[in-house]
């Protein structure tokens, strides 16, 4: 059997690329196809000397103007992979096109937020740039649902962030946050952004999800790991842009033509976290405690320090708690522990020991016997029905 050398243009510090390089991989263990893979040793993208580049094909990520202006004239068979326009003069005119679908994408964050009872949304975007323009489309397409709902669409792009601008940065952010109606929920373009804004959000005092509720895009673990309340995120499509992308170049490598072809991937569904879980409580001192607790209950926090951040009596608190929400200060911790745990230990990365100490647990026996009074199994029984497809990290259609 031949095998074929196939570049792989794409910057893998990035999670949507990682996502489309995986799928690529799927493809090739699910297939014949043999191919010698062609990437930078540290999977950064670097365009010198492409032009140059001896191999039977490429896969390259055309949200980078500069890849498509390089590849604009090659030889060698392309497959793009990107977002989708509006315009469909914006997609390349002979290179076969694989794009995330950015209006499905913003129509699902939007009708998630609808679902949580927000009347009032806003979008966190990325400066105007040719580097953007996928940005810019998600602009389009919240713009778009906005009007069709006779609402004005508020848009915030900020500046790109570096060491020397991010306090500037930040207080901007939260400016424009102290702007706009509450509760409000805010989509932001991706979860790297959405990561900034939530910062803004608890430096500013202003609680999550109560006064805003905020989704980014991508599902990006490390975005989840930084932040301090989890974050809910729409799922790309990523890894079947990848299978897609390798279908159609191994086509074209067995003599198929496909020159103008464009396959749009719809979104996944939305890993459903803490940061979307929008509620309206009746009194502020319940609010004030739960964005305290929706940080720091892993931490081990007790009811009496949740008490002092709001600034009233242990009493008094338990008796708001009871009035609102018919439950304990201790209980609502446990429960976001032990929803800290269950999204752990549904992705797999972490012992259950690990998963116990990260979670604020005072032992592994001590969570054992959590799950069992809450969920009725034990953290194993748990994993292992998570493995097999039962249970899932929040995950909606």
């Amino acid at each position: 059997m031949k095998s074929h050398r196939i570049a792989l243009l794409f910057n893998a510090n990035k999670i949507f690329d990682r996502e489309v390089i995986a799928g690529v991989a799927a493809y090739l263990s699910s297939t014949r196809a043999a191919w010698d893979l062609f990437l930078e040793e540290d999977f950064r993208l670097r365009l010198a000397g492409i032009e140059r580049w001896q191999g039977d094909g490429i896969i390259a990520d055309f949200d980078d103007p500069a890849v498509a202006a390089a590849l604009a004239h090659s030889g060698t068979p392309v497959v793009a992979v990107g977002g989708s326009y509006e315009d469909l003069a914006a997609y390349p005119a002979e290179v076969p096109y694989v794009a995330t679908d950015n209006f499905k994408l913003i129509k699902m964050a939007r009708d998630h937020l609808i679902e949580a009872g927000l009347r009032h949304f806003a979008m966190f975007s990325l400066p105007a740039a040719q580097e953007n323009r996928w940005a810019q489309e998600r602009e389009h397409a919240f713009r778009t649902l906005m009007e069709q709902d006779k609402m004005a669409p508020d848009i915030y792009r900020g500046v790109g962030t570096s060491a020397p601008s991010w306090d500037a940065a930040v207080d901007q952010q939260i400016k424009w946050l102290h702007g706009l109606p509450k509760p409000v929920g805010i989509i932001a373009v991706t979860d790297a952004r959405a990561r900034q804004l939530m910062q803004a959000c608890i430096m500013a005092g202003i609680a999550v999800p109560e006064q805003v509720a905020l989704i980014g895009i991508d599902n990006d673990p490390l975005a989840r790991m930084l932040t301090r309340i989890p974050l809910s995120s729409v799922i790309q499509g990523a890894q079947q842009m990848g299978r897609t992308a390798a279908h159609l170049l191994d086509q074209m490598l067995n003599g198929v033509r496909m020159s103008g072809t464009r396959v749009l991937v719809p979104p996944v569904g939305i890993n459903v976290l803490a940061s979307t879980q929008h509620e309206a409580p009746k009194h502020p001192h319940v609010m004030r405690a739960r964005h305290f607790i929706r940080q720091y209950a892993c931490q081990g926090i007790k009811t009496h320090q949740v008490a002092e951040y709001v600034g009233i009596s242990r009493s008094s608190l338990e008796s708001y708690f009871r009035q609102e929400l018919d439950c304990s200060v201790h209980d609502v911790i446990l429960r976001f522990k032990l929803d800290a745990a269950t999204s752990m230990l549904v992705r797999g990365e972490r012992s259950i020991a690990e998963v116990a100490l990260c979670c604020g647990f005072t032992s592994v026996q001590y969570m054992h016997a959590v799950f069992k009074r809450e969920l009725g199994c034990t953290p194993r029984t748990y994993q292992d029905r998570a493995a097999t497809g039962l249970i899932n990290d929040g995950l909606a259609a």
